[in-house]
C-alpha cells in the first residue's frame, strides 16, 4: 500500500519517521568522516559507537515506516507531497557534501575535533526534539510500537550529546595547548598574581629581620639599665671613701 493510501493518522506518522530517517543517513555520512579525522582515542571510539547505534536507527526507521504503509525505500521522497521529494533529496546532498567540508575546517588537527564535536552536539540537539516530537504524535494517535521505538532512540541520541558535553571542554583545551603558547594563557593576570606573591614572601622574610633587630636593641637597653642599677650602689661607696681618704 503505497502512503496516498494510508489513513491520515498513518501518513502524518510516515512524514516525521521519513525526516528522520533522512536525518539520520546525513549524519552517517557526517560521522563516518568525522571519524576519520579524529585521533583521541576515546571520543573516536564513542563516535564509532554511535555510528554503528545511527545505522540501527535507520533501519528501525525503515522497518516502521513500510509497516505504516510508507514507502519501502523512504529515501528520496520520504513524505506523500512534491515537497517531501525536494527535502529527501537535499538530504542526501547534503549527506555526500558533508565528509569533504568538515575535513577542510579549523587551523589545525584539534580544532577540526573541536568544530566537528560542536557540529556533532547541534545534530543531537536536533535529533532529539525531533524523536520526542515522534513519540509525542505517537503517544496522541495511540501508536504504542512508533512511540516505543522513538522512546529507544531518544536513550541513544541523550547518551551522546551527553557524551558530547564532556567532550567539548577537553578539545577546547586541547585547542589552547596546541595554538597558544603557555606564557599566553597564563595570561596577565596570573603574571601579577605570581609578582604579588612575591612580594609577599619577600615581606614575610624581611619582617622577622626587622623585629629581631629591635628586639636585640631593647634586650641590650634593658641589660644595661639593670646592671646600671646593680652597679651604682658600689660606684657610691667607692666614691664616698675616696673623699674621706682626699681629706
Amino acid at each position: 500500500m503505497s502512503t496516498t493510501e494510508t489513513p491520515t493518522r498513518d501518513a502524518k506518522l510516515v512524514q516525521y519517521l521519513g525526516e528522520a530517517l533522512g536525518n539520520e543517513k546525513r549524519l552517517e555520512t557526517a560521522l563516518q568522516a568525522h571519524i576519520g579525522m579524529t585521533t583521541r582515542a576515546p571520543y573516536k571510539r564513542r563516535l564509532s559507537q554511535h555510528l554503528a547505534e545511527t545505522k540501527r536507527h535507520a533501519t528501525n526507521l525503515k522497518r516502521r515506516i513500510k509497516q505504516l504503509g510508507g514507502p519501502s525505500d523512504p529515501i528520496p521522497a520520504p513524505l506523500v507531497d512534491a515537497a517531501g521529494a525536494v527535502v529527501g533529496r537535499a538530504h542526501k546532498a547534503t549527506a555526500l557534501a558533508q565528509g569533504p567540508l568538515h575535513a577542510l575546517r579549523g587551523t589545525g588537527e584539534a580544532e577540526r575535533q573541536l568544530k566537528n564535536a560542536k557540529t556533532e552536539y547541534a545534530e543531537e540537539a536536533q535529533e532529539i526534539g525531533m524523536y520526542s516530537a515522534i513519540e509525542a504524535l505517537a503517544v496522541a494517535v495511540a501508536d504504542k510500537e512508533t512511540a516505543q521505538l522513538a522512546r529507544e532512540i531518544l536513550r541513544d541520541e541523550r547518551r551522546m550529546f551527553a557524551f558530547l558535553a564532556r567532550e567539548i571542554p577537553r578539545l577546547t583545551t586541547a585547542v589552547a595547548r596546541a595554538e597558544i603558547p603557555a606564557r599566553q594563557r597564563d595570561g596577565a593576570a596570573g603574571g601579577a598574581s605570581r609578582k604579588a606573591k612575591g612580594r609577599r614572601g619577600a615581606a614575610a622574610h624581611s619582617t622577622p629581620r626587622r623585629t629581631s633587630a629591635r628586639s636585640s636593641t631593647s634586650a641590650r637597653s634593658s641589660s644595661t639599665r639593670r646592671n646600671g642599677a646593680r652597679r651604682s650602689p658600689r660606684v657610691r661607696a667607692q666614691r664616698g671613701r675616696a673623699q674621706l681618704t682626699s681629706r
